[in-house]
């Protein structure tokens, strides 16, 4: 019996050498060249970039060779390629889509491969459906051209990414007053595809940027995987007190996700995150336009929505499900509770480097610094927010837990009514004060993920207890 290939919210990925194997991601691509064919791409150019994991560029290899032998034409990257830059080629190309080696924020013993359309962005919970569909059960069903002959023939053509995209942000933001503001900026590259980049936009002014982490090492030490939330991200916090930095921008494995560390070395929640960006598009750029927000992030976004008068869309979680958004109403922001926050005018794709490039503007513009922005945003939406996570493995029937939790059809959680039941995406409880809580199944796993928000600091732990209890775990 052949390995099942799964496409879950964001591509398949899988165990090196276990599941993830040289035959496996050729497979993987065939299901994608059929599916392009299908859609009447024949001829056209598919974007194939890869990140710093083990063996990357030669999977991306093993994937340009398949789609050549199935009648497309292959941009091949030159190195490690941050994932918003491979999605903006995609536009830059006149592509027809991409595929990116990469498994993003996964442990050092997995790789990925994500899958893109026309736009850049994700192709919709459908679109995967058939590309899974396609994967043929045995390589023998795999057609390939071998590289040097693609390569020789034109069909596999090698490009440099990063001179387009750098001139396609200078169109979206004035680098030089960041440059002249002369801030101490840290980055936490992770080991990824995102080392070398803030340095090169911002080289040439007063603004020092520092890196840690910045150079290829596929076990990621000091981390148990290139996720930009604590406890990976405390040797960047150290190094933010260490050298004095005004502010930590941390990177994940393939630059698509955002994390931010404040002046005193300590993590600004994501949720705080998406709300800063949101609110420093509206209030000091004056850009309005819709926020796709997906269930698991946060209600600041709405009392935004409200304040500026813009539409606020409440989607599934995924950027399978935000991409589509985002392009169906031309939305000025699109995130999720991951740290990936997507712009118009670029690409319908998470990217880091804008994200970081945002708040440093932001900064520049009220020349304050994190926990002073976070106070002006509290100040605008009414108080301060507050948010926490956590997972847990479950045993036995998934449709069954779903039951549990249908049946226990709590009337408080942590102290605080429950005013409705949301189902678009697990089980989404409203609290009295505007907050929430979530909870939802990992697609990849059997795991169990709690989430809150809520306006209560002291609440949060009980909220997430209830959660578990409520999911009969405890």
């Amino acid at each position: 019996m052949a390995y099942k290939i799964k496409f879950g919210t964001d591509g398949w990925r899988g165990v090196i050498a276990e599941d993830y194997t040289f035959d496996n991601v050729r497979r993987a691509a065939q299901g994608f060249a059929t599916y392009m064919l299908a859609q009447g791409k024949a001829g056209q150019w598919i974007v194939i970039g890869h990140d710093k994991r083990f063996h990357s560029e030669n999977f991306a290899i093993a994937a340009a060779e398949v789609l050549a032998g199935n009648g497309l034409n292959v941009w091949l990257t030159e190195g490690a390629t941050p994932t918003p830059v491979i999605a903006f080629s995609v536009v830059n190309k006149k592509a027809a889509g991409a595929i990116n080696i990469t498994a993003s924020h996964n442990p050092p013993t997995d790789n990925g491969f994500k899958v893109r359309n026309e736009t850049g962005g994700a192709i919709d919970p459908e679109g995967l459906k058939q590309i899974e569909a396609a994967v043929p059960d045995s390589i023998e069903q795999v057609k390939r051209l071998p590289y040097t002959t693609a390569s020789a023939e034109g069909k596999i053509v090698k490009f440099d990414p990063a001179p387009a995209y750098i001139e396609h942000l200078q169109k979206l933001i004035d680098l030089q007053p960041i440059k002249d503001a002369g801030l101490t900026v840290m980055v936490d590259a992770m080991w990824g595809n995102g080392a070398g980049w803030l340095p090169r936009l911002l080289a040439g002014g007063k603004t020092r940027v520092l890196e840690i982490h910045n150079e290829r090492n596929p076990i990621f030490p000091e981390m148990k995987r290139p996720e930009p939330i604590p406890p990976n991200i405390d040797a960047g916090l150290r190094a933010t007190v260490e050298h004095q930095a005004d502010v930590l921008l941390i990177l994940d494995g393939d630059a698509d996700r955002l994390g931010v560390g404040d002046e005193n070395g300590k993590f600004v929640n994501q949720l705080r995150v998406y709300a800063l960006l949101a609110y420093y598009l509206l209030e000091l750029r004056g850009e309005r336009g819709d926020i796709v927000k997906t269930l698991s992030t946060t209600g600041m976004l709405n009392i935004l929505g409200d304040l500026y008068g813009v539409r606020v869309h409440e989607t599934g979680v995924g950027f399978k499900y935000v991409a589509p958004k985002m392009t169906e109403t031309n939305a000025l922001i699109g995130g999720e509770e991951s740290g990936g926050y997507a712009f118009r005018g670029n690409v319908p794709e998470r990217d880091g480097i804008l994200a970081g490039l945002y708040m440093l503007d932001f900064m520049v513009r009220l020349g304050k610094k994190p926990t002073e922005l976070l106070q002006v945003l509290f100040q605008k939406v009414g108080g301060e927010f507050f948010y926490d996570r956590v997972d847990s493995p479950f045993s036995g029937d998934r449709a069954a837990r779903e039951q549990i939790i249908l049946n226990a059809n709590p009337q408080t959680i942590g102290g605080l009514k429950v005013k409705e039941l949301i189902t678009l995406d697990g089980f989404q409880f409203k609290l009295e004060d505007g907050g929430w809580l979530l909870i939802r199944f990992s697609g990849t796993e059997p795991i169990l993920r709690v989430y809150c928000e809520t306006r209560h600091g002291d609440k949060v732990q009980a909220i997430l207890q209830d959660g578990l209890k409520v999911a009969g775990i405890q």
